[in-house]
């Protein structure tokens, strides 16, 4: 008689799925009404730490009053919140593709629309933030641009869900830091507050997935997959900070970049942040002896 019951991956993704479920129903939040909108920005407080903005602790930094660099950590949070919005939609994209091969009886795929119907409301809620300080653009730039439109007609699944991996604890990590900085801009902090919740959960859900998928994977499309994660985190964390971040300062753009790029603060930063996505990445093996090199020439592994 044949055997019916189901693969135990399966059950573990349902279970999984599930758990996640739960977790949303009881700790999801409506931007639009959670936070004040309204309320005046001050311009002395920081949006980010001090010594996570790019230009901490350089001659230019120095030569800006304490308004002005509050101002800057304004301007490069509104520009990684316009990269957050770029991220979330080709997120979204491939889970709908995820969604659209699969079953929408199971809780696996119940739980991918849940999770697109947070991101929906993450990209409105960036957005509302960007307009509230004044940035003037929730664009990504023109490369971002053409690398998302490229990442749809590959529809690389394997490569949705590593990349939500490193983009979310990456930026997870900077925003634990904002909640716990009461000494910064309200208005910042009750943004992040709301994304560390509702992102652990999409962090949960796309860890198994990859790795069931890494689990299949031949050596050869193990290469090119090292490779495409390493070009998509690259691409990602130079996303955070348009050189329009600079301009708005008043600063001389390639200047302000050649001193973030040569900032050992600005470096840890991105250490800091990319630490736990490489630590799993490293269990998994996706990052190894030959991978590691580079990584740690793009400024993101000790």
């Amino acid at each position: 008689m044949r055997d019916t019951a189901p693969a135990p991956h399966a059950d573990r993704r349902e279970q999984n799925a599930a758990r996640l479920l739960r977790a949303s129903a009881r700790h999801s939040f409506d931007p639009l009404t959670e936070i004040d909108w309204d309320a005046p920005i001050d311009p002395d407080h920081f949006a980010l730490p001090q010594h996570r903005v790019t230009l901490y602790g350089t001659p230019l930094w120095e030569s800006l009053t304490p308004r002005q660099q509050a101002r800057l950590s304004v301007h490069q949070l509104a520009s990684a919140t316009a990269a957050g919005i770029w991220f979330e939609l080709v997120l979204m994209e491939g889970l709908i593709r995820h969604v659209y091969e699969g079953d929408l009886t199971t809780r696996h795929a119940q739980y991918a629309l849940t999770e697109v119907a947070d991101e929906c409301r993450h990209s409105t809620m960036f957005a509302r933030y960007i307009a509230a300080t004044g940035y003037p653009s929730a664009r990504p730039s023109a490369k971002a641009h053409r690398r998302g439109k490229l990442h749809f007609l590959l529809n690389d699944t394997a490569i949705t869900f590593a990349g939500a991996i490193f983009v979310e604890e990456f930026t997870d990590a900077m925003q634990r830091e904002m909640v716990r900085d009461e000494s910064l801009q309200p208005l910042a902090r009750a943004v992040a507050r709301i994304h560390v919740v509702e992102e652990a959960r999409h962090i949960g859900y796309a860890k198994p997935e990859l790795e069931r998928i890494w689990a299949r994977m031949g050596p050869a499309r193990r290469a090119v997959f090292r490779r495409g994660l390493l070009v998509l985190a690259r691409l990602a964390v130079a996303e955070l900070v348009h050189p329009r971040v600079y301009a708005l300062s008043g600063l001389d753009v390639r200047a302000a970049e050649r001193a973030a790029a040569a900032n050992e603060h600005w470096r840890l930063a991105r250490v800091d942040w990319a630490r736990k996505a490489l630590a799993f990445f490293t269990d998994l093996g996706v990052v190894d002896h030959r991978t590691a090199p580079h990584w740690r020439r793009a400024g993101l592994l000790d």
